[in-house]
């Protein structure tokens, strides 16, 4: 038979360069390029190519960490393309396509993972608004420069202030003294 197989290859545990514990699984598609050799070279010549494509996944990704096997996995199939097809090829195989199906991760690192996305979340939440307090002081300050050289201005600052207290519909009404005043009336 010279069409093109499939090969499923079952999902394999793989402890990746940086020590994590990975479920890997494959497709392998290849067909036989020379069924003479195929039959002459080797027993049987599909179950070794399962065998080795399930050898050859577990030794590359064992090469690999688990950033890169997440994110390269492109190059991955390719690489164990090239492995698979060099090592078939006296056997009359011809690998034509790798493709890496499914990376499943353990549970608890699952967990940790999304607990660590959550802590940087909340780490930049914290530095956005840590500056928004920052720039929201240095505009206080100003303002409050402004408003020290017209007491004129820092009358009509309080008027703003009653106005929109009284757009709320609250019932508590605010009336500004002057500091000056009650600072004499505290010293009586």
């Amino acid at each position: 038979d010279l069409r093109t197989i499939t090969l499923g290859v079952p999902p394999q545990e793989v402890l990746t360069k940086d020590s994590v514990t990975v479920s890997v699984d494959a497709v392998v598609y290849y067909r036989v390029s020379n069924a003479t050799v195929s039959v002459a070279n080797v027993e049987n010549a599909h179950h070794s190519t399962r065998l080795l494509a399930q050898t050859t996944l577990r030794n590359i990704l064992g090469t690999k960490n688990l950033h890169e096997i997440l994110s390269d996995r492109e190059s991955i199939s390719g690489s164990m393309q090239a492995a698979l097809d060099e090592a078939t090829e006296p056997w009359g195989i011809k690998v034509e396509r790798v493709e890496i199906k499914d990376v499943r991760l353990p549970v608890q690192l699952q967990r940790a993972m999304a607990a660590e996305a959550e802590a940087a979340r909340e780490a930049r939440a914290k530095v956005i608004a840590a500056e928004g307090e920052q720039k929201a002081s240095r505009a206080l300050k100003n303002a409050s420069e402004v408003m020290s050289e017209s007491s004129a201005a820092l009358q009509l600052r309080y008027l703003q202030t009653l106005n929109s207290i009284s757009a709320e519909h609250n019932s508590t009404v605010i009336f500004p003294l002057p500091i000056d005043m009650l600072q004499s009336l505290v010293r009586k």
